[in-house]
């Protein structure tokens, strides 16, 4: 026989990640590709929690209208392919 545990929500109040430098020494097309990954997850998540779960559906023009409701600079257009992209592999 299985048993349920209901668990209680912690007390704690919410705490956002601390923030760890980047590693040094890396060329500087390391870091412009580890900034435009992330920037792409952050734009993917606020779409998804959105609604649009379809790729064809995120537009270039509808991802930066995203960003710029939700105070993201801007995404060029190879950063607007991985947000598809990211949305794509996450269905």
């Amino acid at each position: 026989m299985a048993l349920a545990v209901i668990r209680t929500p912690s007390l704690e109040p919410w705490k956002p990640l601390q923030k760890q430098p980047l590693p040094a020494g890396r060329p500087r097309e390391w870091y412009v590709s580890h900034n435009r990954r992330l920037k792409a997850m952050r734009l993917a998540i606020v779409l998804l929690d959105a609604g649009v779960h379809d790729p064809a559906r995120a537009s270039n023009e509808k991802i930066r209208t995203t960003a710029e409701l939700t105070g993201i600079h801007p995404p060029s257009d190879t950063t607007c392919r991985m947000v598809r992209a990211l949305i794509r592999y996450g269905r």
